[in-house]
């Protein structure tokens, strides 16, 4: 209900209009709403609470990255939330460069697929870390192998499968990477003019610097936007006592794949013996059939054994284990 004025107001308000102090034309003018313009090639959907919200998401989903990257990569992750905003889907596609690493990804159980866009020197980057070099990008952008290819898969499927967890106060998903794409042409998962929301993530590798871009359309979150608010996310949001993390530790350690060697023996031969060497000549060894062989974890010599067979393969009876400083 607007201000009741008393009649002393009111009196000097007459005065002031019969003296021409006060002009009634821009008195009216004064009492209007200001128009915005409103563009209806990009209707706001996403509001900036909604921004907000996929901000702490995806907070959430960088920790894990600098957390699961390094079993891979073994080196130093560092992973950040650097912007968030609201694009069509064409100036996202536009903006691509190409050849580019483009991991669709069906966001099930919402409609639709989400696109995770990884930058090409960090793809570069993890390859080159993977095949056992130090992590040097390329200096000019080329097409990827097979190979290549294959290595970019297997880390878009972890960067999937780590979705799960920061949307879970959201939704339960199940996302799963449908396919991996290096042009943006074959990229299209929503009409180009329908609007999506880009979170891009800052990551570093070691002294190596680059971006994944995650492209949300709102086609495919539009079933959960309302729950997509802080109000909603604090309220839903479930504490973790500290033991959990030492259990979430201790499990990404025992996917850790180490290499087991089991050694029969050891022997001293000449070159020119060893380049005749044919099939059933017998190399004499410096052990015997019933003494304990040695096995190494790594580089590290942890049991002893005995030799034998299970089922059609051959196989060890561990004998021993071998305690730090024995």
């Amino acid at each position: 209900m607007g201000d009741v004025l008393s009649q002393s107001e009111i009196d000097n308000l007459l005065a002031a209009l019969s003296s021409g102090e006060l002009d009634a034309d821009n008195m009216q003018g004064a009492d209007e709403r200001q128009v915005k313009n409103y563009d209806f090639n990009r209707p706001t959907k996403f509001s900036k609470e909604h921004l907000r919200t996929m901000e702490i998401i995806f907070e959430h989903y960088g920790r894990l990255i600098s957390t699961n990257l390094p079993v891979y990569l073994r080196k130093n992750i560092q992973v950040t939330v650097s912007s968030s905003e609201t694009v069509t889907f064409s100036e996202f596609s536009n903006s691509l460069s190409s050849p580019a690493i483009l991991g669709i990804i069906d966001f099930h159980p919402l409609n639709g697929n989400i696109i995770l866009e990884l930058s090409t020197n960090l793809g570069y980057t993890i390859i080159d870390r993977m095949l056992g070099g130090n992590g040097t990008p390329l200096d000019k952008t080329r097409e990827f192998s097979e190979i290549e290819l294959s290595i970019l898969q297997r880390m878009m499927t972890m960067f999937t499968q780590l979705m799960r967890d920061p949307w879970k106060n959201v939704i339960e998903l199940s996302p799963v990477i449908s396919r991996l794409e290096t042009n943006p042409q074959f990229a299209q998962v929503v009409p180009p003019s329908d609007m999506v929301a880009i979170v891009t993530l800052n990551v570093k590798i070691g002294d190596i610097e680059g971006y994944i871009n995650v492209c949300l359309p709102f086609f495919t979150l539009e079933d959960v936007m309302d729950k997509l608010n802080t109000k909603y996310w604090f309220s839903t949001m479930q504490e973790r006592p500290d033991e959990n993390y030492e259990d979430y530790i201790e499990s990404l350690i025992r996917k850790v794949d180490v290499p087991v060697k089991a050694v029969l023996g050891k022997s001293k031969i000449s070159v020119a013996d060893f380049m005749g060497l044919q099939l059933g000549d017998v190399i004499r060894l410096n052990t015997k059939v019933d003494s304990d062989m040695d096995i190494f974890v790594g580089n590290i010599r942890k049991f002893t054994a005995l030799p034998g067979a299970s089922e059609d393969a051959y196989a060890v009876r561990v004998t021993s284990v071998i305690r730090e400083g024995e």
